[in-house]
């Protein structure tokens, strides 16, 4: 388990011996054994006005101020907390929503799903409230997912009479719908800022939501294919047509290619079955649009895709996949897609 710190007087000393000297905020971070974030926040912490014998102000650090504001604020917040007394849940709570960008009931459910052990345990509404309130050093409610009204809407979907290209989705059998059966996937792609060219193609598995993200250097059916025939050499062919056995995509004219995405570049043999949503229902690609907003957590809309690398994108999918499900009980997507690839390998 990872170690969370709380940053001592001798270690605001440290930090203003340091600063003094011109040492940068990233290296004194790695001298206290914490996070550089951490270092940031306690140097605007302490932060005060300073005038200088020619008259000129500048922002300074002072321990003492950092000092004062902690133990006034643990006075005023400690008796109230279950977890007062409890930092080293605070701090994962803390460390799990400010870097992982997990959610409050994510961080919970993480917690029982690694068995990690600690003195104070708080139900999910109750750490919303806490943090609602301003109780936690570190974070706020700025920090979270954006909050979602789960009442359902008064008003009716109304869809277009038929999709504009390819196999309509009123073709497709109703089983994939109710997410019954594994291997029908969700496709579509995450655009960059205005002016680049750089997009992500995400596959979602409608069943364990499962994510596949791939760069692509533009956004067009030529780069779709490509993306989709390097996923087929992934996984070899005859595994991508158990895997793939339908893709859902909405009418963009990046998936126009409907041979191209549903033939195999060996031998071009059938590898998948398309279906196409009406025009402007991205509603019937829900599990896309839910996985989709994961993404902008690490890549807000407006954000460049062109200098992000392959590593990076990696690591944003492992992120997405190992996230801790409610719905699954807090397993997490990597762990039920995995589960169902022993079962595809062993038959």
């Amino acid at each position: 388990m990872r170690t969370y710190k709380t940053l001592t007087w001798d270690d605001r000393l440290k930090i203003a011996a340091w600063q003094r000297v011109g040492i940068k905020v990233t290296e004194i971070a790695k001298l206290l054994g914490v996070h550089y974030s951490t270092i940031y926040r306690e140097l605007k912490r302490g932060q005060y006005e300073h005038t200088n014998t020619d008259l000129i102000t500048e922002m300074r650090y002072s321990p003492d101020i950092s000092q004062e504001k902690k133990e006034m604020y643990l006075r005023a917040k400690g008796a109230e907390l279950k977890i007062g007394h409890d930092r080293a849940f605070a701090e994962f709570v803390e460390y799990m929503i400010r870097v992982e960008k997990y959610s409050p009931g994510a961080v919970l459910g993480e917690i029982k799903r690694r068995g990690l052990v600690f003195d104070t345990m708080v139900s999910k509404p109750t750490l919303y409230r806490y943090i609602d309130q301003g109780i936690f050093l570190t974070i706020t409610n700025k920090n979270l997912p954006i909050k979602r009204n789960k009442k359902e809407s008064n008003y009716k979907r109304v869809v277009a009479k038929k999709a504009q290209r390819g196999t309509s989705i009123e073709k497709r059998p109703p089983e994939i719908a109710a997410r019954i059966s594994f291997g029908h996937w969700e496709m579509d792609c995450v655009e960059g800022a205005k002016g680049t060219k750089g997009t992500l193609l995400v596959l979602t598995e409608r069943l364990t939501r499962y994510e596949i993200i791939r760069k692509m250097k533009d956004k067009t059916a030529a780069s779709v294919v490509k993306a989709l025939n390097g996923i087929e050499r992934e996984y070899g062919t005859a595994l991508f047509r158990v895997l793939f056995q339908t893709i859902t995509v909405d009418n963009g004219t990046e998936f126009s290619d409907v041979v191209g995405i549903e033939m195999s570049m060996r031998g071009k043999k059938q590898r998948t079955t398309t279906y196409y949503c009406h025009p402007y229902c991205s509603w019937e690609r829900g599990s896309n649009e839910n996985q989709n907003r994961m993404v902008r957590r690490h890549y807000p809309k407006g954000c460049d895709f062109d200098p992000v690398t392959p590593a990076e994108i990696r690591k944003l999918e492992k992120w997405i996949n190992n996230y801790p499900r409610e719905m699954f009980n807090w397993y997490s997507s990597a762990d039920l897609f995995q589960t169902h690839i022993d079962r595809l390998l062993s038959a």
